[in-house]
């Protein structure tokens, strides 16, 4: 038995080339916009590591006290192998729809539209994080640099602060909606100063853990890599789902897959760059910061709840001295609005793929006649972020923090059906060879498994009304009813969806397939 590709030369060309199914369809995208070194920057900027350790760095220790560092590579781990996952579905269909064009053609309209509804609803929910924490950086950082307490305060005038936010949410849907030229540009100078900023962090805070500067500071162990010397298993998996949450935006790399030079293979490799960088950031810091100040709940101890949320902002005077722990504010601040700028990318695209393909209302479908960008997805991602913030603001802080910690939820749901839909679709193809088995199909399914795991027992943790802000709906945890809630949203908007949009659901327009090898006796 030998397998042959009964396509044409033409198409088997394309295929090879990275050209994808042909009912995937071209969206007007400007094409060659980014390159490696780009498209890594943009996946790094998304994630926004500078904000991702000061808001999860003292929670992680928090959790799993000095195996901190051992809980970022396993949170590393089912990242990397659904990494593997998005390289080969990019390689065969290079598409900017991402995880709901590849579940679409893996299992069918209805898994992959609700695919692509939780792309969008996490990546709104962050959004509106982002601009929130760039607001609340921005006045503090204006009350470092004045020495004026009130200047700071600012930010807990909630008027000054959704109107700041506001602000802040237009420019960077402007900057978006210009292209990828100019998001491209402004990237390279946010992403090196956040990590040169981190570099000279991780130097000093080395250098004061040498010479025991702080009574909490700890010697450093490789016991501190140990995962499996995690207490308890409930420890380890609220750590395990900050870890996640740390890596949470590399896959931006893909859906600008459209518009990058060699669209079939430049994303995927510029995702791993991104998860390298990423982790070796993680890791630096964390066992830096572990060792100079350790990981207790007492003064500078990163376990400290009166500090934990926000880490860099107890440890910038201590570690790095008055003047140049302003840098350390500046990039706290430079990365969230880098994220807040990069991260309008994949919900844009998303909306627009899925507007194209018939799953959303056709309007979503234009793209700019200059700037070659979704536009009208672009606007329309920022003002949802503003009036969600806003609401959210004014109903009350606990249901906005409560949605933050439901963004979990979402990321394990997309991101995992995304691996198994790897699996899947190349499943004819798993037999071929020992690579094809393992990073078509092993792997995937391996990350798939992980994540649905943390989706599950994330799922069995909300129900209880002390997760996230103690709030509660009926005697159930208030971040478990949002978490579901949003799913079931999203089953009630696709319903509505299918009654306007009937071929789509009906598998006309964007079909189930596998790469197109038939078997010959």
């Amino acid at each position: 038995m030998t397998q042959l590709d009964v396509r044409p030369p033409q198409a088997a060309a394309e295929t090879e080339s990275g050209a994808a199914d042909g009912d995937v369809r071209g969206k007007g995208l400007g094409k060659g916009s980014v390159g490696l070194v780009g498209s890594a920057v943009i996946g790094i900027s998304t994630v926004a590591p500078v904000y991702c350790l000061t808001s999860t760095l003292g929670s992680t220790a928090g959790e799993v006290g000095v195996r901190m560092p051992a809980v970022f590579l396993a949170g590393f781990l089912p990242m990397l192998l659904v990494a593997f996952a998005y390289r080969e579905l990019n390689k065969a269909v290079p598409d900017c729809g991402t995880s709901f064009t590849w579940t679409v053609k893996a299992f069918g309209p209805r898994v992959g539209w609700m695919c692509g509804w939780g792309l969008v609803i996490a990546t709104i929910i962050v959004l509106s994080n982002l601009a929130g924490v760039a607001t609340s950086y921005f006045w503090l950082l204006a009350g470092q640099i004045t020495g004026n307490d009130a200047i700071a305060a600012l930010d807990h005038d909630k008027t000054v602060h959704i109107a700041t936010c506001l602000t802040l949410i237009a420019a960077a849907t402007a900057i978006s909606y210009r292209g990828m030229t100019a998001t491209k540009g402004v990237q390279y100078t946010l992403v090196g100063l956040q990590l040169a900023v981190l570099a000279i962090f991780v130097a000093m805070a080395f250098r004061k853990a040498a010479a025991g500067t702080f009574d909490t500071g700890v010697h450093f162990s490789w016991q501190w890599m140990n995962p499996f010397a995690v207490e308890s298993m409930g420890a380890f998996t609220a750590g395990l789902s900050l870890s996640i949450f740390m890596y949470w935006g590399w896959d931006t790399c893909l859906t600008a897959n459209e518009e990058t030079i060699g669209s079939a293979k430049t994303p995927g490799r510029a995702s791993l760059i991104a998860m390298v960088v990423l982790v070796g950031s993680y890791l630096a810091t964390g066992i830096a910061a572990q060792a100079a100040v350790g990981s207790g709940t007492k003064g500078l101890g990163l376990g400290n709840p009166e500090t934990s949320g926000n880490v860099f902002a107890a440890l910038a005077g201590p570690v790095m001295g008055p003047l140049l722990g302003i840098l350390l504010f500046v990039a706290v601040l430079a990365s969230a609005a880098a994220s807040l700028q990069t991260t309008f990318i994949p919900v844009a695209r998303t909306v627009l793929a899925m507007s194209t393909y018939e799953a959303l209302p056709a309007s979503y479908a234009k793209v700019h006649p200059r700037f070659k960008t979704p536009g009208r997805a672009t606007v329309t991602a920022g003002v949802a972020t503003g009036v969600f913030y806003t609401v959210m603001s004014l109903v009350s802080e606990n249901v906005l923090t409560d949605t933050i910690f439901a963004l979990g939820l979402m990321i394990c749901f997309y991101y995992s059906l995304t691996a198994f839909a790897c699996a899947w679709y190349f499943r004819r193809e798993l037999r071929d060879c020992a690579r094809d088995l393992l990073f078509k199909g092993v792997f995937p399914v391996l990350g798939g498994l992980l994540l649905a795991s943390v989706f599950c027992k994330t799922l069995v943790d909300m129900w209880n009304p002390a997760y996230g802000s103690g709030s509660t709906v009926l005697g159930v945890g208030s971040v478990f009813v949002i978490g579901v809630g949003l799913l079931a949203l999203g089953l009630l908007v696709m319903l509505a969806t299918e009654r306007r949009s009937p071929a789509f659901f009906r598998g006309e327009v964007l079909t189930k397939s596998t790469p197109a090898l038939v078997v010959e006796d």
